[in-house]
């Protein structure tokens, strides 16, 4: 495993045998296509690195966050794209692997590819593109669908197909931040579908919230969508914080003051989440990593009294931002072209490209539909969609 930075006392690390070992040979570091070792990176790097340089993970660049612009505005340069905020998970969750002596490797590699199967137009076009495999008795998983990008789609090798990653990265993409019943998904039985995943794998999900949340309260009121007093009325770990940050520098500037104060918000919670672990793994005298996979819960969570801020906050998001007037005109829009090519496609295969097209006979024609529209970054959706509707 890692080695631990030597900044961080071992008073505050988790029991060693909790974390995912990365020994060549062990069940985690498995892949489907046997390869030898490498001779300085481990399994985990290995894999991280895979994802980096995959063509679907450059395509995050061009997929919407929340957005990456206002109605009747150009894109805008600083708000974050499905890239940047995979970046920001990957800062938390490795710091968060890192002072509780997890396997940070590991950690990296499950956040750079967590939502490597998002399609276009963010949350909006996933809803869509679900909606629209409802009427074949199908359905759109964005877990499920990065699994089929790292074990398929993506051709790198001429030894196999995929990336070839290792089953504890696979495993880690389809439970980071949800579980899936052996019954309703035989085709995922591999993947220990009865048990809890790794803590490493648990605590992507957490750190992706934390991201999201400041970044999103960050995007709002830096494009407008909402205005500094009403998250502060809003947000009360917000206001807190910010209350701090005006009184320490009451000569700063609105945009700094605030920064400031979501900076503290997001450490705020990435401690109690650090705290939190610990006491769960302390009370349920947690030591080994099977431990874990049969607790009755997940471990990674946090206090009660965040939990209660977080999911404050994430309501006002809601509420004011995500559902807002402001964003309903992206919503429809989104609505229309991923439905209106959906249908263009299965009324035409032919508009399909060759290397879709054949995949027809082995995956069914709403599927393949699916998969190339999934694939589709926010412009390139745009420019098909005008080449099809002719608009």
């Amino acid at each position: 495993m890692p080695t631990m930075n030597a900044s961080h006392s071992t008073a505050t690390l988790l029991p060693p045998g909790i974390a995912v070992g990365g020994d060549p040979g062990s069940e985690l570091t498995r892949r489907a296509h046997r390869e030898g070792p490498h001779a300085y990176r481990g399994a985990f790097a290995r894999d991280a690195a895979r994802v980096l340089h995959a063509r679907a993970f450059r395509r995050l660049a061009g997929k919407t966050q929340v957005f990456t612009r206002l109605a009747n505005d150009p894109p805008g340069d600083h708000f974050r794209s499905r890239l940047t905020h995979t970046l920001e998970v990957a800062q938390i969750s490795r710091t968060l692997a890192l002072a509780l002596g997890l396997n940070t490797e590991l950690t990296e590699a499950l956040a750079l590819v967590h939502d490597i199967g998002h399609p276009p137009f963010g949350h909006a076009g996933e809803k869509a593109l679900d909606g629209a495999l409802r009427a074949y008795g199908l359905g759109f998983d964005h877990n499920l669908h990065a699994l089929r990008i790292v074990t398929w789609f993506e051709e790198r090798y001429p030894a196999f197909r995929g990336l070839n990653l290792t089953l504890g990265v696979r495993e880690g993409i389809i439970k980071h931040s949800r579980d899936y019943d052996a019954g309703e998904h035989p085709e995922l039985v591999e993947y220990f579908l009865d048990r809890r995943p790794p803590l490493e794998a648990q605590l992507i999900d957490l750190a992706d919230e934390i991201a999201y949340l400041t970044a999103d309260l960050d995007d709002g009121v830096d494009s407008g969508l909402l205005n500094l007093e009403q998250v502060r009325q809003g947000v009360s770990l917000f206001r807190r914080f910010h209350d701090a940050v005006l009184h320490e520098y009451p000569g700063a500037g609105s945009r700094v003051t605030a920064g400031e104060a979501l900076r503290r918000v997001l450490n705020a919670l990435v401690t109690d989440l650090l705290n939190e672990i610990r006491r769960r793994v302390e009370e349920a005298e947690i030591t080994t990593l099977d431990a874990v996979r049969d607790a009755s819960g997940r471990i990674a969570g946090l206090s009660a009294e965040m939990e209660a801020e977080r999911a404050q906050a994430k309501a006002f998001l809601y509420a004011n931002m995500y559902n807002s007037p402001g964003m309903e005109e992206e919503h429809w829009h989104a609505e229309q072209v991923v439905a209106g090519l959906f249908a263009a496609l299965m009324a035409d295969p032919g508009l399909l490209p060759a290397d879709h097209h054949a995949q027809i006979p082995s995956q069914g024609l709403a599927r393949t539909v699916t998969d190339y529209i999934a694939g589709m970054t926010d412009n390139f959706i745009e420019q098909v969609w005008a080449r099809v509707s002719g608009q």
